[in-house]
């Protein structure tokens, strides 16, 4: 008799978890999501389609980028390369501030929709700069130095792209990788490979993008380019609020750094007790009392972080009035979400070699693919910046191929619901990103000589290799940072996570500045001659991209030894019942699971 009564009670279970969504998530009414009418593919694809508007913009305007400072501001190739790095370090970065401000305050449905109005107003400006005659770049057609309030307003319209791009990419990301629920067997495998479709529909945005708005650019204008954008980006946002019923919302949290530094001063002020043997010792809360996020278990790494959780004179009237101070007494949960923060430094910094080595495809890439003969028959000339085309492909393919054959396969050979764990597929993706480098180098040595003797030009063609490659580096390492830090971080953070991920280019693109200076500085301390001239044919980026080779070779190999010690997140799954938007009791089903 009591047999059928829990096989009755897990089945009723289990019937409500298919339902209703019981991942702490609101539908749009405010009230528990029905799991039929909400989320999964049926949100994801609206979230998708302004990502592939959001991508387009970005990239009409950042792989041309050099060639608008060389060409329209008059700037020489360092100082160009030079400002298209600052201005995608700042964008790459502002998410950390997007991301703290989506997950602490507004939420990220607002945050996006915000970020988006700020992101038109810049392309609305940018448009302007061409059409309004006291900012148009010239009086003339042809001019040597273009006028200071074009330059002016050219400058605060892609800045307020950044602002608008610090908003949109670290919400809009999580936002869509909020709508599967975790704890949901089919819907966790989805999301799996929502991170895989949603790079798709990015590169397709960016294929879009650096060849018909590229092409409008170079053929037609940038004022045409800049009212096509304008029009698509107010378009996706039309589309964007259209979904707004589908969606599930997270509500905001509050700072989520408030609780990092509560087990800190926690576990400093009990830094003298003795480590407990027995976990159960550790102060948790129940599932029905914490509302937030999913319950994490204990792990043996960081062990000092553990006297955080620790019950002081355990039995006793001061246990009570010691829990509700969090500066006192933190639960395990919140000890092991500093851990996870903690275990990502190392990760994110190893990770900053592979970023320089992407962001050579939108600078120097394109810069070579200018000075080289881009001729398809005898009257086509191929834009300098479509030539990041053949990344988009090649991410397309690579991704399609990873997500349909290569997961499939290495399920059934690994066990592993991924495939091969994060960390892995990170790692096999920095290994390309060294046999890009190399081509490069040869490809770039090749030119040079080719030049220098035969006082012609190589077909741009020859840069397919180190453009296709580059571009299965990015399927596999960028699509599993974003995977590795939206997933690993804290629940409460998931937008700083996808913020934590942009800010490896950010500061990569900073980095890469840094070493252009220093390489530039030792070149001509030791040859005398400089690494970087004021042309491709007066430079020798062909030793630039050898050291980068050899730094990434040197990152690799940290980056297997810290990947073998990680402990992933490991969470205790539960399953709640409940009724649309009433308060019922909750019933619960638990297991603990390892996320790799």
């Amino acid at each position: 008799m009591e047999h059928n009564k829990i096989d009755t009670e897990f089945q009723d279970s289990y019937n409500d978890q298919q339902k209703w969504v019981l991942d702490s998530s609101l539908d749009s009414r405010g009230e528990i999501p029905v799991r039929a009418r909400t989320g999964a593919w049926r949100a994801a694809l609206f979230i998708i389609a302004i990502e592939f508007s959001e991508r387009l913009s970005y990239f009409g305007i950042a792989t041309s980028l050099v060639v608008y400072f060389t060409t329209i501001l008059h700037q020489d190739l360092k100082m160009a390369v030079r400002n298209a790095n600052y201005w995608s370090g700042v964008t790459t970065l502002m998410p950390l501030l997007g991301g703290f401000v989506a997950d602490a305050y507004l939420g990220r449905y607002a945050t996006v929709l915000l970020a988006t109005i700020i992101y038109l107003m810049g392309l609305i400006l940018l448009t302007l700069s061409w059409f309004i005659p006291g900012l148009k770049p010239c009086h003339e057609e042809m001019c040597i130095e273009p006028r200071k309030a074009h330059e002016i307003a050219f400058f605060i319209a892609i800045y307020l792209i950044s602002i608008g791009t610090g908003g949109h990419k670290p919400s809009l990301e999580s936002f869509g990788a909020d709508q599967f629920e975790d704890d949901h067997p089919e819907e966790r495998k989805m999301k799996m490979s929502y991170f895989n479709w949603w790079s798709a529909g990015l590169c397709a945005g960016v294929l879009t993008a650096v060849t018909v708005i590229v092409y409008i650019e170079d053929r037609i204008g940038w004022g045409v380019a800049g009212i096509i954008l304008t029009v698509v980006m107010a378009t996706s946002l039309l589309i964007f609020l259209i979904g707004t019923p589908f969606y599930r919302y997270r509500a905001p949290s509050g700072s989520p750094l408030t609780p990092m530094l509560q087990v800190f001063v926690a576990a400093i002020a009990k830094r003298h007790l003795p480590h407990p043997s027995d976990t159960s010792l550790f102060h948790e809360l129940s599932r029905k009392e914490y509302t937030k996020g999913r319950l994490l278990s204990s792990t043996n790494n960081l062990k000092f972080l553990d006297k955080a959780a620790i019950i002081k004179n355990r039995g006793s009237e001061n246990v009570m009035a010691e829990k509700e101070s969090p500066w006192k007494l933190a639960t395990v949960t919140k000890v092991e979400e500093l851990k996870l923060l903690i275990n990502m430094i190392p990760i994110w910094f190893f990770t900053l070699v592979f970023g320089i080595c992407a962001t050579q495809s939108s600078t120097f890439f394109i810069k070579q693919a200018i000075v080289m003969d881009r001729h398809i028959g005898h009257n086509f000339i191929i834009p300098p910046s479509s030539m990041f085309a053949l990344v988009a492909l090649s991410m397309i393919i690579s991704l399609t191929v990873y997500e349909r054959l290569l997961v499939p396969l290495l399920r059934r050979v690994t066990r592993n619901e991924r495939g091969i764990s994060i960390l892995k597929r990170i790692g096999i993706g920095m290994v390309f990103s060294l046999i890009t480098m190399i081509i490069a180098a040869l490809i770039e040595r090749k030119r040079l000589d080719y030049t220098k003797h035969h006082h012609m030009v190589m077909s741009a063609l020859w840069l397919a290799p180190q453009f296709i490659v580059i571009g299965i580096a990015d399927a596999l390492t960028l699509v599993g940072l974003q995977e590795y830090f939206y997933d690993q971080v804290p629940d409460s953070m998931r937008s700083l996570g996808i913020a934590f991920y942009l800010s490896v280019i950010g500061a990569a693109s900073f980095v890469n500045n840094l070493l252009m200076t220093v390489s530039d500085r030792l070149a001509e301390a030791i040859s005398g001659k400089s690494w970087f001239g004021k042309d491709l044919n007066s430079s020798r980026l062909d030793r630039f991209y050898w050291m980068l080779a050899a730094l990434t070779a040197v990152n690799i190999c940290f980056f297997v030894i810290v990947a073998k010690r990680y402990t992933y997140k490991s969470v205790q799954s539960s399953v709640a019942v409940a009724d649309g938007g009433d308060d019922v009791e909750m019933a619960s089903v638990a297991n603990t699971s390892k996320c790799t």
